[in-house]
């Protein structure tokens, strides 16, 4: 008989690290939306506020929906080194292997054909991995995977932070799990670690500022104040999840899926500078750093380039080649020039 237990034994056979039932129902913390978008918090994420009423309410996604299935899935494929080379290129652990998008999302769509197997009655899903008008951290906290961190990720006890969340919206009557309760405490450690100060209170996050936002969402120049507090980082940022104490220590998945890809394990800026665009592009293929466009990742390689302060690779800017035309983007050009000058 398909009931929440039989969901969640089979969600651990196909690789899911957690998984909890939430009710599709109203929470207070589904409000907060729409004052974080008032503030101007989600910088040029257009998205967001075209989508908000449906990220009010799942029962918006899929008419009737009675349960939210939640999944968490480790991603940390290991500890990064303390204080790498200052000639590093610093990219997120959740970009280092393979899309999770694809790879979740297989696995979510098998959960769900099975689901349709079990069950004796007809019911309306839809599967999301990170894509649809969902706010999942808040359907993973009703479902018991943890509690909603300071530092804005989803904290479980004993798996810490470095997740992945996945979901199912369903109109089936599933027994729900008992919230996450949050035991952050008096703990401050992510706010004071942000660089930025992108933490403007505990769990709220102003994106304009955050390291994360300016390499992936930001299309357009990177504001010459923030050009400075990106360091090396190329690709993301995971200072706030690095100093939480529940990832002391960290949870580590041996999935080949999230291992790093050889070129993207510690590369050093000026080998991926000099890539060409054709191997920087397939360094790339089918992992979550596609989302930053290539343009994205040459602005983002020149401001860490001005800043690690490596002469052989500044020398690597002035290169004019044929091979990487994205270098030539005037975007890209103007980033070239500011990191020249530092």
């Amino acid at each position: 008989m398909l009931g929440s237990g039989s969901i969640k034994r089979k969600a651990s056979e196909l690789g899911f690290d957690l998984c909890g039932i939430a009710p599709a129902g109203h929470f207070p913390e589904l409000e907060f939306l729409d004052e974080w978008l008032a503030r101007g918090y989600a910088g040029d994420m257009e998205y967001l506020s075209r989508t908000a009423a449906r990220r009010a309410d799942v029962r918006e996604v899929v008419p009737g929906a009675r349960s939210v299935i939640v999944t968490g899935t480790v991603y940390n494929a290991g500890e990064s080194p303390s204080g790498p080379p200052a000639d590093t290129a610093i990219i997120a652990r959740y970009a280092w292997g393979d899309d999770y998008h694809d790879v979740l999302k297989d696995r979510l769509d098998a959960l769900l054909r099975w689901m349709r197997a079990e069950s004796s009655d007809a019911f309306d899903a839809r599967a999301y991995v990170d894509t649809g008008p969902v706010q999942e951290r808040v359907y993973a906290q009703y479902a018991g995977l943890g509690w909603i961190g300071k530092n804005t990720c989803l904290i479980n006890p004993e798996l810490g932070s470095w997740l992945f969340l996945a979901e199912i919206i369903c109109t089936l009557p599933l027994e729900p799990d008992a919230q996450g309760l949050e035991m952050c405490g008096s703990c401050r450690l992510c706010l004071d670690a942000c660089p930025t100060g992108a933490l403007v209170e505990p769990g709220v996050l102003d994106s304009n500022k955050c390291l994360s936002y300016l390499t992936i969402e930001l299309r357009s120049a990177i504001p010459d104040a923030q050009r400075p507090l990106l360091g090396t980082h190329v690709y993301g940022c995971d200072i706030c999840q690095e100093v939480c104490p529940y990832n002391q220590p960290s949870a580590v998945s041996d999935d080949p899926a999230w291992q790093p890809r050889a070129g993207l394990d510690l590369p050093r800026l000026v080998d991926l500078w000099r890539r060409p665009d054709d191997e920087l592009r397939a360094l790339i293929r089918r992992s979550a750093m596609t989302r930053a466009k290539l343009t994205g990742l040459r602005r983002n390689l020149a401001v860490a380039i001005g800043n690690s302060g490596d002469p052989a690779a500044r020398a690597a800017l002035t290169e004019r080649r044929d091979d990487q035309p994205s270098a030539a983007d005037p975007m890209v050009a103007e980033h070239v020039a500011w990191a020249q000058s530092r």
